[in-house]
């Protein structure tokens, strides 16, 4: 097995009033050679949208892109004639493929939106832009390791571009989870949100991140009640 630790404090950081983002790869002014992609997995942006506040209409192409509302709501447009409100406990997917313009807007007027935007290459370029929106069970999550993207045509998930699979956990204290990689040649990059947990020798702390490749099953022990994020990506781009 092969790791990469990349803690909170290591990622680049943003204040633009309006939006203060943390970027765990290379973004907009941040650079880091070190930092710039792992497998397909591009970005993992973990924003702050004040309040009434948000991103214009701009543009995207062959990238697959995932919203996952931490806190508060998220206001979406785009050129595919989709408009929706997406809140926390729900997940965001968009294929642009050959292209598509949209905007986000946190619509509310009194309260801050935390979000984390993932962007992974796709595996087919050019195809016809799709949206998804998906609403969980939270209760799902308790304990359990639950998938919600994946490639697979599966009326219960997203659907994404690529041999990827996006998965969510609650776990309490002195659970343990084992993550079984999905495909041969895909890696684990394991997001912790909340809480503290003890994975393959490495302790995570809130927004702490690791990346695992070559293994076929990733070990945790929670140590305090945590939330994490699981993307498990072609490590091939």
């Amino acid at each position: 097995m092969k790791s990469v630790f990349h803690p909170a404090s290591s990622r680049g950081f943003a204040n633009h009033g309006w939006l203060k983002a943390a970027h765990s790869f290379s973004f907009a002014n941040y650079y880091n050679p070190e930092r710039v992609h792992f497998g397909t997995l591009r970005v993992l942006n973990d924003d702050i949208i004040a309040a009434g506040e948000g991103f214009g209409t701009h543009p995207h192409d062959n990238m697959e892109i995932i919203t996952i509302p931490l806190e508060g709501s998220l206001e979406h447009k785009d050129s595919m004639g989709n408009g929706s409100i997406i809140n926390a406990g729900e997940i965001q997917n968009m294929s642009a493929g050959s292209g598509i313009t949209h905007s986000e807007f946190n619509p509310l007027a009194d309260k801050d939106g935390n979000l984390l935007q993932i962007w992974i290459f796709p595996k087919v370029k050019d195809i016809t832009p799709r949206y998804g929106q998906l609403k969980y069970d939270q209760a799902r999550l308790e304990n359990s390791i639950e998938t919600f993207v994946s490639p697979e045509h599966d009326e219960s998930k997203l659907w994404i571009n690529q041999d990827a699979w996006i998965s969510l956990s609650r776990s309490q204290a002195g659970k343990e989870l084992h993550y079984p990689i999905y495909k041969v040649g895909n890696g684990l990059y394991l997001f912790l949100i909340s809480g503290e947990i003890e994975v393959e020798g490495l302790t995570l702390e809130p927004r702490d991140a690791a990346g695992f490749w070559d293994s076929d099953k990733i070990s945790i022990k929670v140590k305090k009640d945590a939330f994490l994020l699981f993307l498990d990506i072609p490590m091939t781009l």
